[in-house]
């Protein structure tokens, strides 16, 4: 069974790298005309047409999109997957991250979105699919603002999937857990020692081992097919069983 998604044009922003970059290949292999929503082209070849773009700032959303207006005149997909993270408790976060993590994370999410609905309002099977984390459902050592963003970003794709279902805009998320891409590796490398810390991360999973990119992109491509016409609010773990699994310890 293919996902028929042949011919749909997408927007992915984070595209440059990691979940963004896997994403945007996957897509491409399914016949999907991508657009690759980002502050550089990072590792981006032929997979998409590259768009300078900073979530941040509605003046380069606007351009970005109107780019995608005038080349397209329409999207089916909507992919939200920049975001930044932070490490520290909230003892040691200031407000200028909390902004920071924040206007990325959520508000851009939300800035995006706001800007492709008269794009999507033109497609018939239409899909809004914004990549949340584990760190919205459980309590992660060392993540709180993190953690809160993507909270929020659970909570704001529930409300958008209610919002928008009498447009037939579909809104879901992802909760990918500790993925084994280039933002976890600059994580690491700030850790005392990187080897134990990545032997940490890959106990914490109950799978015993970080999951790929690819994982959370098949996900991403999932929820964006018109054969889930009738999946809207939902969250899709994507853990290694984070979430709902308790296994014993491997020794």
């Amino acid at each position: 069974m293919t996902l028929k998604l042949g011919g749909l044009f997408a927007a992915v922003t984070g595209s440059a790298s990691g979940i963004g970059l896997a994403t945007v290949k996957m897509l491409h292999d399914n016949g999907v005309i991508v657009f690759g929503l980002d502050l550089r082209r990072g590792l981006l070849n032929d997979e998409a047409e590259w768009i300078e773009c900073d979530v941040t700032k509605n003046d380069t959303i606007e351009s970005a999109f109107s780019a995608i207006e005038a080349s397209a005149g329409k999207l089916d997909i909507v992919v939200n997957c920049a975001g930044i993270g932070a490490i520290g408790s909230i003892e040691n976060a200031d407000d200028g991250e909390w902004h920071r993590v924040y206007d990325t994370n959520v508000v851009g999410t939300a800035r995006v979105s706001a800007r492709a609905l008269p794009l999507l309002r033109a497609s018939p099977s239409a899909a809004i699919v914004n990549i949340c984390s584990i760190a919205a459902v459980l309590g992660l050592p060392e993540r709180a603002v993190y953690s809160a963003s993507k909270g929020a970003v659970l909570s704001l794709t529930r409300a958008m999937a209610v919002d928008f279902i009498k447009d037939n805009i579909r809104v879901n998320c992802v909760n990918p857990g500790t993925a084994d891409t280039p933002w976890i590796e600059r994580l690491l490398q700030q850790a005392t020692d990187p080897d134990a810390e990545r032997i940490a991360l890959n106990a914490r999973q109950p799978m015993g081992r970080l999951i790929t990119a690819d994982e959370v992109a098949a996900a991403v491509c999932f929820l964006a097919s018109p054969l889930q016409a009738s999946t809207t609010g939902t969250s899709l773990a994507v853990d290694g069983g984070m979430a709902g699994v308790r296994s014993r310890a491997r020794t």
